[in-house]
């Protein structure tokens, strides 16, 4: 470690950067830079005004830099990136909780789009190097000079609670005396904090859950840090306080200052008013666009951002809105010679990020303002000495319409230095104006001042008409609103009842359904009980010159399975196929397997299934030949057109038999002339 000393804020600041692993990984190390305060007796305090501080460098672990934090309770931890720290938003908003009072963790790079830390540094002056140590450094010295923003995952509002420290038990004897001695220290404790929190002059509101004998909780939410509430965590017998900020939805950032630099504002006005901020060196800070704001309302936002020196407009003339603003502000005016095309705007805000076309006109009339005025920029900060303000130069020359030369004696007199050099460059700079008294300058200036304030306050007079007419309005819409609030209710009521109708309804076709389902369920039951009542079907259609017919669906494996869990296959059955394409040999000698009386076909069978069934001499006919008659999964046909088929498939099977035993006969005979060795065959 060493030590240095520098000038520094009166509390300690830490400054800390990764310097090897990462916080996603594994033991993090971390560059940790201190700022300690140093007394005014302290002997290596150097001679100079102003708080001093002494620099301590180290190499840190992550839970080291959490002790040193508790120990030592900084005012600023100071990060380029603040997930540095943390290896998600749930661990950052940990990370914050786990803070002491008083302690804020700051990204001094900006908010959510932070800027190079090189780039922050440069612009106030402060030394800058890549190494972590050096970064770490940078850091802890921009948060001392109050710049960055602050990481907040909390409000401004603290919650404090009062409530049992001990449970009240399952019963007993002294039961109720228990209990009301637990309740009645809960509301003494809440009149003590309630009390400090009035000795205090802080806002808050109380809600209290009153029990048997006292109360059983008392919350207050206060307008204030937990480090500004004279409570805190505690437990003590029979009541327990602790002390919780509020959570905000996400991670936010919040400036440390407001900023105030000399800034160029565009307008774009209209129905939707836009305004766009950018710094002297071109950098866009930032947008606004509203369809609902007034002239204040952009005013106080712009005054939020900086002190403008220029105000610009897109278009020529300038409109009478900005030259409002221009005046209001003191300000220079920039318009163009002719109004800017859309395609050139287009170009120049093309590396800027804007929600709506006002906002990109605001930003162009900005940047093309800073455009004109950059090389004067350049050549005013050429001639300001190191020790005066640059921008408060250029303020003065470009808004106050002076010589660099005066401006700079101006500033000089009022640090005190140069103030002969300023009046003899006064003096040089225009020979032929008579000379006023230094009197007679300030009721010059006073007199201007006067003028842009009376003329500011007409601009506010009219505003504030404005804003009445928008308070009538309001109201009247406010009425309105109250209205349809009541029409809405009635409504909902209607669609309430109407809600309890549809559910009644819904339950009566519910219970239809379950009856329909049971009455099929006994449909079933009927139809199953007719079925073995009817078993001797057969008998009853051979009687009436009728052949029972079992149905199959198609001409597969799955569907003859089906067919013989329903109702069973077995010899001598007529199968009738209404599909009986398809099938191959294993689906054919499944079915010769059953050993039927015929098949009864609809459709082509293919040559192997054909050849299965001649094989193994089952008959089958085409549905021409034997009509099927079904009812439900009942089917017969005709026996005697069935007899006469079956005598019709005898007779071509028969034939089909000859001509294959003569085609074998003759394929021995030609391999025997041929003078081949035939294998045995079975005759």
């Amino acid at each position: 470690m060493t030590t240095r000393t520098i000038r520094a804020r009166d509390r300690p600041v830490f400054g800390v950067d990764v310097h090897s692993g990462d916080v996603r990984g594994d033991d993090p190390s971390y560059a940790l830079v201190i700022l300690d305060p140093v007394d005014e007796d302290d002997p290596d305090a150097p001679d100079a005004d102003g708080p001093m501080a002494r620099v301590t460098r180290d190499v840190v672990s992550f839970r080291k830099l959490c002790r040193l934090i508790d120990d030592r309770e900084p005012l600023y931890v100071a990060t380029d990136n603040a997930y540095e720290l943390a290896a998600d938003k749930g661990e950052l908003v940990g990370f914050l909780r786990s803070l002491p009072d008083g302690t804020r963790l700051v990204q001094v790079t900006g908010a959510e789009r932070p800027e190079p830390l090189s780039r922050v540094a440069s612009r106030h002056g402060i030394p800058y190097g890549k190494e972590p140590m050096k970064e770490a450094e940078a850091s802890a010295r921009l948060a001392a000079a109050n710049v960055g923003h602050e990481v907040t995952a909390f409000t401004d509002e603290t919650r404090v609670k009062v409530s049992r420290g001990r449970s009240t038990g399952k019963g007993g004897w002294s039961q109720d005396r228990y209990t009301r001695r637990i309740h009645g220290n809960v509301r003494k404790r809440t009149r003590q904090v309630q009390s400090k929190l009035e000795d205090a002059n802080l806002d808050f509101e109380r809600d209290v859950t009153e029990k048997y004998g006292g109360y059983a909780n008392a919350t207050f939410t206060v307008e204030g840090r937990p480090e500004e509430i004279p409570v805190s965590n505690s437990r003590a017998g029979d009541v327990r306080v602790e002390v919780e900020r509020e959570r905000r939805d996400g991670i936010e950032y919040e400036p440390l200052v407001k900023r105030r630099d000399r800034v160029i504002v565009g307008i774009d006005p209209g129905t939707t008013t836009a305004a766009a901020v950018v710094g002297l060196d071109g950098t866009v800070h930032a947008l606004y666009s509203s369809r609902t704001a007034d002239t204040a309302d952009v005013t106080e936002w712009i005054v939020e951002q900086g002190r403008p020196i220029i105000v610009a407009a897109d278009v020529e003339p300038m409109p009478e809105t900005v030259e409002k603003f221009r005046r209001s502000f003191d300000a220079a005016g920039w318009r163009p010679t002719t109004d800017l095309p859309v395609d050139e705007k287009l170009h120049r805000t093309r590396e800027a990020g804007y929600d709506n076309d006002h906002e990109r006109d605001a930003l162009a009339a900005a940047l093309y303002a800073y455009d004109d005025h950059e090389d004067q920029f350049d050549r005013i900060a050429a001639k300001t000495p190191p020790r005066l303000d640059r921008e408060a130069v250029i303020a003065g020359v470009v808004a106050g319409d002076a010589s660099v030369e005066s401006v700079i004696a101006d500033l000089s007199e009022d640090d005190g230095s140069g103030g002969g050099d300023g009046d003899a460059d006064a003096d040089e700079s225009d020979p032929t104006e008579p000379e006023r008294t230094e009197e007679e300058e300030t009721i010059r200036r006073l007199r201007e001042r006067v003028e842009r304030l009376e003329s500011h306050a007409d601009s506010l007079e009219g505003d504030l008409a404005e804003r009445d007419e928008r308070i009538a309005e309001l109201e009247g819409e406010l009425e309105k609103a109250r209205r349809e609030e009541r029409i809405e209710a009635r409504s909902r009521r209607a669609v309430s009842r109407l809600e309890r109708e549809t559910d009644r309804l819904e339950r009566e076709r519910d219970e239809a359904r379950e009856t329909v389902a049971e009455l099929e369920g006994k449909v079933e039951t009927l139809k199953e009980l007719w079925r073995l009542d009817h078993s001797n079907f057969d008998d009853v259609a051979a009687d009436r010159g009728f052949v029972s017919v079992k149905a199959v669906e198609q001409f597969t494996l799955d569907a003859l399975e089906a067919a013989d869990e329903a109702y069973g296959l077995v010899a001598g059955d007529v199968v009738y196929l209404r599909d009986a394409s398809g099938a191959g040999r294993r689906t054919a000698e499944r079915l010769a397997e059953t050993e039927p009386r015929a098949v009864i076909r609809d459709g082509n069978l293919s040559d192997v299934a054909d050849q299965v069934l001649f094989d193994h001499d089952v008959p089958v006919v085409p549905a021409d030949a034997v009509p099927v008659r079904e009812v439900d999964e009942l089917a017969v046909a005709d026996e005697e057109k069935l007899e006469a088929a079956i005598d019709d498939w005898e007779k071509r099977a028969e034939r089909r038999r000859k001509a294959e035993k003569q085609e074998h006969l003759d394929r021995i005979i030609s391999e025997h002339r041929a003078g081949r060795t035939l294998p045995e065959t079975e005759e």
